[in-house]
């Protein structure tokens, strides 16, 4: 998959999924050429019930490289790069900031939501390119089959459109699907 930016942002991100024994495994990179030239690298490993277990976010800008591990055991306690983050703990969804992919993860657990519902669930959500890692409530609603309306304190609402896989096709004001030829 890939996207490009829509927002004030210019860039482009790919992406890529497979299947494991166990889950998912996703890997992405995003560029960003201004303003505040920056790049993120992804790797997200997701449950059979689409929650996140394993998280890894490279980003390079000028404040440097940085490197951000985010692990939650069985019972949802997350470490951030091997310690406890007891803040974080419950959270179902690691969502990067940088990149539509992460939205995937709620939208594949919900897609037996009834059209019109909505639920709010805790993410560990990380900022690009300083990742830092902040809790946050995030709702996801339900507007049709395949569209969306996601929110959170801080941000949206966004409408979310999305393919027969629950993969992001737009991320209104933020990305959009590049298709391939």
């Amino acid at each position: 998959m890939a996207w490009e930016r829509t927002d004030e942002s210019p860039g482009q991100s790919v992406a890529r999924a497979e299947s494991t024994p166990d889950g998912w495994l996703f890997h992405g990179a995003e560029v960003l050429t201004g303003p505040g030239p920056a790049s993120c690298w992804v790797r997200v490993e997701v449950d059979k019930s689409w929650m996140t277990r394993n998280a890894e976010v490279l980003a390079f800008a000028r404040l440097g490289e940085r490197r951000l591990v985010l692990h939650a055991d069985g019972d949802r306690r997350w470490f951030r790069d091997g310690v406890r983050a007891p803040q974080l703990d419950g959270c179902l969804d690691v969502d990067v900031a940088a990149t539509p992919l992460t939205n995937t993860f709620p939208v594949r657990r919900l897609h037996d939501l009834p059209v019109g519902e909505a639920v709010t669930v805790p993410v560990a959500w990380v900022d690009v390119p300083a990742l830092t890692v902040d809790r946050v409530d995030q709702t996801y609603h339900r507007l049709g089959r395949s569209a969306w309306e996601y929110r959170d304190p801080h941000h949206g609402p966004f409408r979310l459109t999305v393919d027969d896989h629950g993969l992001v096709l737009d991320y209104e004001g933020l990305a959009r699907r590049v298709r391939s030829r």
